[in-house]
């Protein structure tokens, strides 16, 4: 009789090991996907003044798409949830795309070397993100999946593994990848 209670012991505390590692190790792949996000956002936040700087040099008159521009770039930088950073974003990339739209009323810019790099240095982002993106949301969603479902959800919230955002955008506008093609 004590013997099986001691095995039934050791299964309970071993399944609850298990779970807690598991859960342990889905919270730190999140938290990692969202750092390789946010290493690809500062990637294209840091491109940004530059593609801005080599338009503004060609379309002076257009300051307020200049302004827009700078605007949700600073509020995509200081955004900090994920819900937060993807409404920032998507009005990042439609600000960027008011911006290509000046750019294309200007063919010598479209000749310009300079603005060339820039525009495919800032459609391999879009792509890195996009993965990124793809990425983290998988890894949250088997996060959430696992903290919601039997027998872990008996202990998540005891341990303090709370369900995570995912990485989305606002509205059906905003889904598009903007176009760097000239």
């Amino acid at each position: 009789m004590v013997i099986a209670l001691v095995v039934v012991i050791v299964v309970v505390v071993g399944i609850l090991i298990v779970l807690y590692n598991s859960l342990v190790q889905l919270k730190i792949r999140a938290d990692a996907a969202w750092s390789d996000i946010d290493v690809q956002l500062k990637r294209r936040h840091d491109l940004i003044p530059n593609l801005v700087e080599t338009v503004k040099g060609y379309a002076a008159h257009e300051k307020s798409t200049f302004e827009n521009v700078a605007k949700w770039r600073s509020a995509a930088m200081s955004a900090t949830a994920p819900a937060e950073r993807a409404q920032a974003e998507g009005q990042l990339t439609m600000a960027l795309k008011s911006l290509f739209a000046v750019a294309e009323a200007y063919p010598q810019l479209r000749a310009n070397e300079n603005f060339m790099s820039l525009q495919k240095s800032l459609a391999d982002i879009e792509n890195d993100v996009q993965n990124s993106r793809r990425y983290y949301n998988a890894v949250v969603r088997d996060y959430n999946t696992r903290i919601q479902t039997f027998p872990a959800n008996m202990f998540a919230g005891a341990f303090g593994f709370q369900p995570r955002q995912f990485f989305e955008l606002e509205t059906p506008a905003d889904r598009e990848v903007p176009s760097v093609k000239f």
